[in-house]
């Protein structure tokens, strides 16, 4: 029965959702290159140390042997692969490349999510200035407004935001580890008992409210002003806000959100983040943010560098179809046939119809919901 299946968290794609892919994919690449950047591909393949970097318990990836007997994975990234690039090719930054193609990452059984993720997005490697993490986020906004999704909110946050602030506490290291651990997981019960032996600490009245420090910029903002000064992450405070200013002044009626007590996506994000979602998806559409340690794992050489992502699955699901397209069948004897491509290319989503009488013709375009038109003779409605 092996050969009929196919494996856990993968699918097939045909049809109107393999055609919408398409089409979107190469929308978003053709912004792309409109804006600058130069494609970038790597393979399928790559050595499980490539990925060293990731956190394996969100990116379990797919591992097999090649013939040295060395452990190959299917990638679950398309970040650190770009920074193997960098690093072994001696290109000069800096440099802004867009990608598109699948990850895979092994999620967990009736999970109901698919292992094989569809993406596209950009790299900026070599820009220091707070410019790149702005270059990705109208990036971010005009593609979804291209693609008409008009209840998006970007969230944004930082890396460093939280084990800053927990440094600067008078606790040990294990205290330290205990609390983020229960603040990440929204543990209530576990993180009040942890601040307790801080009650007369400056940080307390910060520490009460900091498990619901996420939410409308503005709110989550007044409370942040709780926080005792931290030179770093007072530093981080003002990029937050230079960027909210700029996002309000580019697009003023799109909504942004705050979260300063969520863990960073990845363990190699050492700045800004930020992510889309809308309320009708069940995922982010996009994901990014900065990354100074990108080519850390491959040569001591580092390099600044931001990225943005996009989940085109997730696109997909969302994106509004509206009404359904109209679609146009060609029928045509072979004497016909020049005649019938130049139709096709005249007529929007029209197509050359294959069948071999005008009787079976009209059946197809009744079961197909299509227009007909019959270049033999007359145009008939289906």
């Amino acid at each position: 029965m092996l050969n009929r299946n196919l494996p856990v968290g993968t699918r097939d794609e045909f049809g109107a959702t393999a055609q919408i892919k398409e089409r979107m994919i190469n929308q978003i690449q053709r912004y792309f290159r409109e804006r600058g950047y130069a494609k970038i591909t790597t393979p399928l393949l790559e050595y499980k140390a490539v990925f060293s970097e990731l956190d394996l318990k969100t990116y379990q990836p797919y591992q097999l042997l090649d013939e040295q007997g060395e452990t190959l994975v299917l990638r679950p990234d398309l970040t650190l692969p770009v920074a193997r690039v960098m690093s072994t090719t001696g290109i000069k930054t800096p440099v802004k490349w867009y990608y598109s193609g699948d990850v895979f990452r092994v999620k967990k059984k009736l999970s109901g999510s698919y292992n094989q993720i569809a993406q596209a997005g950009i790299e900026l490697i070599g820009y220091k200035s707070l410019k790149a993490e702005w270059e990705c986020l109208i990036a971010a906004v005009e593609l979804a407004q291209a693609l008409q999704i008009t209840d998006l909110k970007v969230e944004l946050g930082n890396a460093k935001f939280v084990p800053l602030v927990l440094a600067a506490l008078p606790l040990n290291e294990i205290e330290r580890r205990n609390l983020q651990t229960a603040l990440y997981a929204k543990d209530l019960s576990r993180y009040t008992t942890l601040i307790k032996p801080l009650a007369a600490s400056d940080f307390y009245p910060f520490l009460k409210v900091w498990p619901w420090l996420f939410g409308d910029f503005a709110a989550v903002w007044q409370q942040l002003q709780l926080l005792p000064k931290i030179k770093a992450v007072t530093t981080i405070c003002e990029e937050l806000k230079e960027t909210q200013i700029f996002l309000q002044q580019r697009f003023p009626q799109q909504q942004l959100t705050l979260d300063l007590s969520v863990a960073s996506p990845q363990t190699y994000y050492t700045g800004m983040i930020f992510r889309g979602y809308c309320q009708s998806a069940a995922d982010y559409l996009f994901s990014g943010g900065r990354y100074d340690q990108l080519l850390s794992s491959f040569q001591k050489t580092l390099q600044p560098a931001v990225g943005l992502a996009f989940s085109i699955d997730d696109l997909v699901a969302r994106t509004i179809t509206g009404k359904p397209v109209e679609t146009t069948l060609i029928y045509f004897e072979t004497s016909d046939w020049r005649q019938a491509e130049a139709l096709v290319r005249k007529i929007p989503n029209s197509s050359l119809c294959l069948a071999d009488n005008l009787k079976e013709a009209r059946r197809l375009a009744e079961t197909a919901g299509s227009r007909l038109v019959d270049v033999t003779g007359k145009v008939v409605q289906a």
